[in-house]
Order: structure tokens, then C-alpha cells, then sequence
């Protein structure tokens, strides 16, 4: 069954893994899942940065906002468990026991969600953004 033969609400509670905006990539998939989630549960200032060329580390960081250390803590949950629930197993992740900062390493895909305070002081945004030069590869 696809999306267009289930009634709008069906759509909604279809897994997000059947919904037509994920990509067909795994790693597309999880940057699509990952997004739907800080969107579902109203992150704040969401910014993806492209890491392809920056670093072997992983291909796309998405840097949220969570508006205290209970919504950081709400977010980094609904990620997990949706990443878990769409087969893409359990991610690394770091920082839930006091929620001012959530590392979730999902391969090539690495989520953090901040409190606003933390978040202006670590300003990853400029530590990755287009102005970082292109890792060397060659040794």
C-alpha cells in the first residue's frame, strides 16, 4: 500500500521510513527521519551543514535548538527512538543525563541539540561552516 491509497490521517501515522520525502539512501534516509523529527517536536534554529570534503567524520550535522534541558531531552529521544523504529539501529549518543547538550552519532550522520545559552557559547556553526577549508586526503 502506498501513501496515496491511505486516508490523511494514516499518512500521518505511517512510518517515516514510507513517507515519499525520505530519501532512498540510508544515510539520505536518516538526514530525512532525523529533520522530520526536529521538526515534529518544534526544535528551534535548525541548521544542516554539509561535512562532505570537511571531514571523514560524517557527511551532514544538523545543529537544533531545544528550548530547555526537558525539550533537548523530548527531542533527542523522539530521534532515537524513530532512528531505532525505521531499522537504522541505535545511534552513539552523548550528553542525556544532563541535556544541555545532545551528541546523537547516527553514522554519517551526527544530530546535536542544544540549550540556547550552550549553543551560542559552542557556536558550531562557525566551526563548520563553508569557510572551513577541505580536509586533506593525501596522507
Amino acid at each position: 500500500m502506498t501513501l496515496a491509497q491511505v486516508s490523511p490521517r494514516e499518512a500521518e501515522t505511517a512510518p517515516l521510513h514510507a513517507r515519499p520525502e525520505a530519501d532512498a539512501s540510508p544515510d539520505g534516509e536518516i538526514l530525512s527521519l532525523a529533520k522530520t523529527c526536529l521538526d515534529d517536536m518544534k526544535a528551534e534554529e535548525v541548521v544542516e551543514i554539509d561535512l562532505v570534503g570537511k571531514t571523514s567524520v560524517a557527511d551532514a550535522m544538523l545543529v537544533a535548538t531545544g528550548r530547555s534541558d526537558r525539550h533537548v531531552n523530548a527531542i533527542a529521544d523522539r530521534i532515537i527512538q524513530t532512528l531505532k523504529d525505521n531499522g537504522h539501529g541505535t545511534p552513539r549518543v552523548e550528553g542525556m543525563p544532563v541535556c544541555d547538550w545532545v551528541l546523537i552519532d547516527a553514522g554519517d550522520v551526527i544530530v546535536h541539540v542544544f540549550r540556547p545559552e550552550v549553543r551560542s557559547f559552542y557556536n558550531l556553526e562557525k566551526m563548520w561552516g563553508a569557510d572551513r577549508p577541505a580536509e586533506r586526503i593525501d596522507g
